[in-house]
């Protein structure tokens, strides 16, 4: 017996870029339990592999990056039974703490647990078609995967209120001026231009990617003494690394640096 197709492809661009694609376009690639439990494990190998610099998530086909979490799930599952399906840590704590950038290819409808999939992400670049929105209060329940926190602490107080409370489901334009979208980008030239950001992330030194994530990630979780002095921390270890001494190296030589990664 054949076994069934997998529902996450994974591919290895140049330079370091993965590109993972959730693939159930025929269910608007719905997260269920199956999508959640691959993009574990696609995390943790991508996580431990020197290889990979920066991880792009997308949705197949040209309708959804994802379209919300599959509903059918929901249908007779208890309190104490849905809670342990969002047991810590859920996939959008471990795409938030994944050590490297992460870039979601936003190609459609992103929807539910799409929009906190894609909130867990860094960097968010939408195709022009896009349609974003935290709608489960129209299914009588409320965003579990992390969308009424960083919504809010990305997009303001306010906003993050008007959507999560009338379900609004909002254009590319709407997102980028608000910014839950860094950059929008016609549908055709979606993955080019997103593979383009990567790839610049990716020329840079691994270690230092890492180092810069962490910092960044006090900017979002602490106040600003504290914030600050971990930036300078950070910055004092970056001088630790064989990486700075090849980057400062290669800028007074005119030339290229060749990372270590170390």
């Amino acid at each position: 017996m054949s076994s069934a197709p997998p529902v996450v492809r994974v591919e290895n661009m140049d330079r370091g870029v993965r590109l993972v694609t959730i693939d159930r376009p025929q269910k608007m690639n719905a997260l269920n339990a199956a999508v959640r439990d691959a993009l574990t494990d696609v995390a943790a190998e991508a996580a431990d592999d020197a290889d990979v610099r920066v991880l792009v998530i997308t949705g197949a086909g040209e309708k959804a990056f994802i379209a919300g979490a599959d509903i059918g799930e929901f249908a007779d599952r208890t309190p104490l039974e849905q809670r342990e399906a969002m047991a810590t840590p859920t996939i959008f704590d471990r795409i938030w703490d994944f050590p490297l950038p992460t870039i979601a290819m936003i190609n459609g409808f992103c929807l539910g647990g799409g929009c906190e999939l894609a909130l867990a992400c860094d960097v968010r670049i939408g195709a022009d078609t896009a349609r974003i929105g935290q709608p489960e209060v129209n299914l009588g329940i409320i965003p579990g995967g992390g969308g009424t926190q960083r919504l809010t602490r990305l997009v303001g107080y306010g906003k993050a209120h008007q959507l999560i409370l009338t379900g609004e489901i909002i254009d590319a334009v709407k997102a980028y001026e608000i910014g839950l979208l860094d950059e929008i980008v016609p549908a055709n030239e979606l993955k080019e231009k997103t593979l383009d950001v990567a790839r610049a992330m990716a020329s840079k030194s691994p270690v230092t990617l890492k180092l810069a994530k962490r910092a960044l990630r006090a900017a979002y979780e602490m106040e600003l003494s504290a914030g600050l002095e971990q930036e300078r921390d950070l910055f004092a270890l970056a001088f630790s690394t064989d990486d700075k001494v090849e980057g400062v190296k290669a800028f007074l030589e005119k030339r290229k640096p060749e990372w270590k990664g170390r």
